[in-house]
């Protein structure tokens, strides 16, 4: 079956003065966040084939982090209508996937707990800066409300705080 990962945008920078929401930049920590997740993701063999992103800076900065830290080959395309969406427009983008067995979603608050939520049949989600929802789906013209099932949860801050060490030996 097909997996969706989704994904918050790491921490941003919000002392930044950025003139648009839209140019928010990541802070130090979210730029960590971000390269964790890349590597995390391809230690567990989980690498995305598609990469679908919020146009926001702070969005697609965590994409590029990721793909870079993780050394993923994945395809990656900004989605315009991830910016503000909701539930239902990313489930519609979703729809319209080809040949991708996995693909992750990297977009904002509230709408990526809310999307987690929806798609496993409802729940209390909460979805912190540069977590990783993992939900298996079926074919992606048939995604919609209740039918997936979650996998895992992924919270970055489990892997940059403290003493986990990424830099261990590479899996064959």
């Amino acid at each position: 079956m097909p997996e969706l990962l989704v994904m918050r945008h790491a921490k941003s920078d919000w002392r930044a003065n950025a003139q648009d929401d839209r140019l928010r930049p990541l802070n130090t920590r979210g730029v960590q966040a971000a390269q964790a997740v890349g590597q995390i993701l391809r230690l567990a063999r989980r690498i995305p084939d598609l990469v679908l992103t919020s146009p926001a800076v702070r969005a697609a900065t965590t994409v590029d982090m990721a793909v870079e830290a993780g050394e993923w080959g994945s395809l990656v395309e900004t989605a315009d209508i991830l910016y503000g969406a909701s539930p239902g427009h990313v489930i519609d983008l979703l729809r319209g996937v080809e040949e991708a067995e996995r693909v992750a979603v990297v977009g904002h608050e509230p709408t990526s707990s809310a999307l987690v939520s929806v798609l496993v049949g409802g729940g209390a989600v909460r979805m912190p800066t540069a977590a990783v929802a993992s939900i298996e789906v079926p074919v992606w013209p048939g995604i919609g409300p209740g039918c997936g099932r979650l996998n895992w949860l992924l919270i970055p801050r489990l892997f940059t705080d403290g003493d986990f060490d990424l830099s261990g030996p590479e899996l064959p």
